[in-house]
């Protein structure tokens, strides 16, 4: 006979306001705990406050000549 199970469930913070938050599926904006949390990230990567850290992109003068052409 097998044992029930009785798993603790998965609780992440909210990257923005680090509120607890179950990881299931009744949890419609994980990892977030509100649309609003949700709303604020993306506004955060929209005007360029977070990044992916890499090689910084070329800027629009270097390597660029209009006499190339």
């Amino acid at each position: 006979m097998t044992k029930p199970t009785t798993e603790q469930p998965t609780i992440v913070k909210c990257p923005t306001c680090q509120s607890a938050v179950v990881w299931n599926a009744e949890s419609p904006f994980r990892p977030f705990c509100s649309k609003k949390c949700q709303m604020i990230d993306f506004g955060e990567w929209a005007d360029e406050e977070k990044s992916i850290p890499g090689a910084p992109d070329m800027s629009d003068s270097d390597g660029w000549s209009e006499d190339q052409y």
